[in-house]
This record gives C-alpha cells, structure tokens and sequence, in this order.
C-alpha cells in the first residue's frame, strides 16, 4: 500500500469520565484499513475503560469529520477477497460503535461522505456546525451505501436513506440531516458545539453507568444479527468495486 494510505492516526484519552476518540488522516480523514482496524481497537477499548463513563467521537480539523473510504485503497483493490475484507472494516467499526457498552457522542464538525455518515449514524448522539452537510457518493463509483446503510436508515428512516443513496452526487445540509434525525442540533461554529457537547458529556459522566447501558441496549434493540450482516453487505461492495465501470469512475475522481 502506498505511504498515503500508511498516513493517519487514532487517539484516546480520558478525563473526568469523558473518554474522547480522535482520529486523523491527511487525505480529508479518509479510512485506509489500518486505521478502521485501529479504530474499532480504539473504541473497544473505551467500552471496556471503567474510567470513561461517556464516549465522544471526533476528527482533526476544521471542515471535513470523514471523506469515507480511501480513495487509494479502494483503486488498489483486485480481488474479491481483498474488497470484502476492506468494506468489513467500516462493518467492524458501526459494530463496534453499536455493541459498545457506552453512550457515544459524535461530534461532526464538517462534512461526512459514504462512510463518515455511517459512523456518524452509529453515534447515539450527534451534534455538528453548519459545515457539516452529508453525501453517500458510493453509486456514483458504481457500488452502493450497503455498510452503512442499515445504520444511516435506522437513525433517518428509509425515505430519507433513499434520497441520499439515489442522488449520490448531492450535498444535502446539515440542517437537511438535522430535520431527518442525524443530528440532535447544529451550530453556527465549532466553538458553540464543542460548549454544547462538553455540557452534555459532563452531565452524562455524572449519570448511572448501568442506566445509560440499559438505555443504549433499547435504543439498538433488533440489531444483534448485525455482526453476520453487514459482513454481507461487505461482500455486495466487494463484489461491484471489481466491475469496470467501478475501476473507470475510481480513476476518473482520483485524476
């Protein structure tokens, strides 16, 4: 793989019962493997940390939370196998988000493509700045939404998961996300956000651990066959991304 795809890093640290997972890649916050698989090390870990109470979710910089797949990586594939194996990293990463045993806050500071708005869909809380508008791009380089999409349908509904997948090219705001769900609120700027979610973090580190478990289970009742099933969602992106008309449009945006 190239250097590009090498690049990035996943943090955690936690303070005062608020465990925070920041992640960063040059390339927009773009996910090669290596970093999906770190972060899903990262957020189990934090599930199991008895010191963070609350998780909350973050990326580096000021415009773009995830660009999605690696643009690089996705160019490189050319077996089955190897799209399969790389689609399931976003699967590990919703999973282990869902399967957490802690309330997780997402904060969405940009813009979110293909595979950032299923992390941001697999928050239990979500705020983000007007900067945070959304796009599930993945027809546009014939494949489809089909990781991500049982978690962006569960928090949107169907109807509003189908106009992003269908109109893959379009921007949809982040007051648009709001209105459907995604987003519990959004904010004028980064400062204001990062005040709403530092008030609700610090609330909820004071609240029962046992209570916000019992919450959490609730809240993602009827996804426990989710580990099987977003495995096979993997291999239908898996499968088409070895179609030429796949090749031909990965190309074409990565020139």
């Amino acid at each position: 793989m190239s250097t590009n795809i090498q690049a990035g890093q996943v943090g955690y640290h936690v303070e005062n019962g608020i465990g925070t997972i920041s992640f960063h890649h040059p390339a927009h916050n773009s996910m090669p493997s290596p970093l999906l698989h770190i972060l899903t090390q990262t957020i189990e870990q934090a599930g199991a940390d008895p010191s963070a109470r609350v998780i909350v979710l973050k990326s580096a910089g000021d415009r773009t939370f995830c660009a999605g797949a690696s643009f690089d990586e996705l160019a490189a594939i050319e077996d089955f196998d190897t799209g399969k194996r790389f689609f399931t990293g976003f699967a590990k990463v919703i999973n282990a988000l869902r399967r957490c045993s802690k309330l997780v806050i997402g904060r969405v500071q940009g813009k979110a493509v293909g595979g950032g708005v299923g992390i941001a869909a697999a928050c239990d809380y979500c705020l983000a700045t007007q900067h945070a508008d959304i796009k599930l791009s993945e027809l546009a380089v014939g494949i489809g939404p089909f990781v991500v999409g049982p978690a962006v349908e569960r928090k949107i509904g169907l109807s509003a998961f189908s106009q992003l997948a269908i109109n893959a090219t379009e921007w949809h705001s982040a007051n648009w996300a709001m209105e459907r769900g995604l987003y519990a609120n959004v904010y004028s700027n980064i400062a204001d956000m990062d005040a709403a979610i530092l008030e609700l973090a610090q609330k909820l580190a004071q609240s029962s651990p046992e209570a916000m478990h019992e919450l959490k289970t609730i809240f993602w009742q009827g996804t426990q066959h989710w580990d099987q099933f977003l495995e096979e969602r993997a291999a239908i992106s898996g499968r088409l991304v070895l179609s030429e008309y796949s090749k031909k449009a990965i190309a074409k945006i990565k020139s």
